[in-house]
């Protein structure tokens, strides 16, 4: 049975999709199938960002530290920079730009920038160590790559030429002062910027493949626009239906920004559906759970998206009293599922707001399923129903054919704001499609009868540590390249405040010596600080094998952990 937020949800997407609606639909043909669109979506990211700084202008919109920026004003410094771009460096339409950075306003208009000029906005994770982020550079053959200081110093140290020209910016200053090497060839608001259709390239984001380094997840233009407007239909829809309940705060939409700003989560649903919205985003670039109650008080947030932990630590923190958090009617994880307790110690701790999740990939740009309010209370283990009106979710088999509800399969996701493919890696990119356009997402799920969706495991060799994504086998390569390593092993363990850690099992070769702290020393260097093994074990023997002589990775994992959870 719909619940009755379900049918209010239903009712008000009807009226909202209608004809001459904010979210009439159209359709796009892709893989021989008609997928549902907004059919008056801007046409391309650069549009999108243009007409709703112009429509939000006076309003608030970047709030960092002491640097306070209206939509108009950030618009204003984003389209002088692109002019930079353009004629000071030549960027041309599909030149892959890199940004590799801490988060702070001035990597979101350096980023409106690059769109602008048409280049395609490269989004280097700012947690990589110096051969990570060459790597990422190397693969899509950035022609350019914007770093702060940090970032800079972590490739400059390095003996080897990415083919890319790198320029270093500031942050904590006002935009055309902490970015002004991009203005230093020349350039101006005056420049003309190139003319962008639907299907050129917009974005690369990074995710960590089951077999190894990070891939280039590129997406065109339509396809981050629908991802983003799937977020605002949603939100659009949420907010009719609060304000008729007399709910929804009488006060500029406000969100904090803790989350980095190279992953998806930050990239579409919190900063482009903010254009969308007239929502402010205030900065807060360290995590720490009382600094941001205190953002949230001063600045009245509105609503809040992290990784699960944080907002866990929000409400069990010492000091929650001492703050007025009331503003603050939506609490949002994605990444990985909350425990169900913290659901319910969640709801209580917000009153009269609420806990939701959202389930979404850096491949479909962060759309999937979404679990709010009253029905995340009622199915506190689910990542909620597939997100109306665009998205389509499945559960496949190995060949493409669908399960019956109640039983397992992988979940697979199809909408016009799935990404296109894989950088320079078309066996990767035909790996992850179905023939009719599903994305292989990895993970393992049902529908209940309800059709709520219940990720139960992962196909690939993928551990979730607060929400960022780590390879395996990276982390073994790493591991294997110190010469004392006989064999290593590395799996997924519970973690109370990450929800994943990496675990580590390992054996020297004969003759040679290598304690914990002298390999996570070895490691600092090779592994952005995420992945580092956090529970490690070394034998004395040989690890366990299976009959086909490969390493017995369930068992080690089964083993170990059942021995934390007896000793924790």
């Amino acid at each position: 049975m719909p619940s009755e937020l379900d049918l209010k949800i239903r009712e008000t997407l009807t009226a909202l999709t209608a004809p001459g609606q904010l979210l009439e639909l159209d359709s796009v043909e892709k893989f021989g199938v008609d997928l549902p669109i907004f059919k008056n979506a801007p046409q391309n990211v650069a549009d999108f960002l243009t007409y709703f700084c112009h429509q939000h202008a006076d309003k608030e919109f970047l709030v960092d530290g002491d640097i306070r920026l209206t939509f108009g004003e950030t618009y204003a410094a984003a389209r002088t920079l692109a002019g930079g771009l353009v004629e000071g460096y030549g960027v041309k339409k599909g030149d892959r730009i890199g940004i590799a950075a801490r988060n702070s306003a001035n990597w979101i208009i350096l980023d409106m920038a690059i769109t602008l000029a048409g280049g395609i906005s490269t989004k280097l994770n700012g947690w990589w160590q110096g051969d990570e982020l060459a790597d990422g550079i190397e693969d899509v053959s950035c022609s350019l790559v914007f770093a702060d200081p940090q970032r800079a110093a972590r490739l400059s140290d390095l003996d080897r030429d990415t083919g890319a020209k790198l320029l270093i910016f500031e942050h904590d200053q006002m935009p055309l002062e902490g970015l002004k090497v991009v203005m230093a060839n020349g350039g101006s608001a005056e420049t003309p910027m190139p003319e962008i259709t639907p299907e050129d390239n917009a974005t690369i984001l990074f995710t960590s493949g089951s077999t190894g380094r990070s891939k280039g997840a590129y997406a065109e233009h339509r396809a981050v626009v629908q991802g983003a407007m799937s977020f605002v239909g949603a939100f659009a829809v949420m907010v009719q239906i609060m304000e008729e309940a007399g709910t929804m705060p009488d006060i500029q939409p406000t969100a904090m920004v803790a989350v980095p700003l190279f992953h998806v989560t930050a990239s579409v649903p919190l900063v482009l559906v903010s254009y969308a919205i007239g929502r402010k985003l205030v900065m807060l670039n360290k995590w720490d759970a009382e600094a941001a109650m205190k953002l949230i008080e001063k600045e009245k947030v509105t609503y809040f998206v992290g990784v699960p932990l944080m907002s866990m630590e929000i409400y069990s923190h010492p000091n929650l009293k001492d703050y007025d958090l009331s503003t603050c009617v939506s609490m949002a994880a994605g990444g990985a599922p909350r425990p169900v307790e913290h659901v319910k110690r969640i709801k209580e701790a917000m009153g009269e707001g609420f806990p939701i999740i959202g389930y979404g990939l850096t491949e479909t740009n962060g759309v999937g399923c979404s679990n709010q309010n009253e029905n995340y209370l009622a199915h506190p283990d689910s990542t909620g129903r597939a997100t109306p009106p665009i998205v389509d979710v499945a559960i496949l088999d190995d060949d493409g054919n669908q399960m019956p509800k109640g039983e397992r399969g992988e979940v697979c996701i199809r909408t016009a704001a799935n990404f296109t493919g894989y950088w320079n890696n078309e066996q990767a990119t035909k790996e992850a499609f179905t023939d009719d356009g599903y994305f292989r997402t990895g993970d393992i799920g049902y529908f209940d009868e309800e059709a709520y969706l219940y990720i139960v495991d992962r196909k690939k060799e993928i551990i979730i540590r607060g929400g960022e994504n780590i390879s395996c086998q990276e982390v073994e390569d790493a591991i294997y390249s110190n010469k004392s390593i006989a064999e290593a092993c590395i799996f997924g363990v519970e973690d109370e405040r990450f929800g994943e850690v990496p675990a580590l099992v390992y054996h020297v070769k004969d003759g040679h010596s290598l304690s914990q702290d002298e390999l996570l020393d070895y490691l600092k260097d090779k592994l952005a600080p995420f992945k580092m093994p956090v529970h490690i074990w070394q034998y004395d023997e040989p690890l366990p094998k299976l009959g086909t002589a490969k390493i017995a990775k369930i068992v080690l994992a089964k083993k170990h952990r059942e021995m934390l959870a007896e000793t924790g």
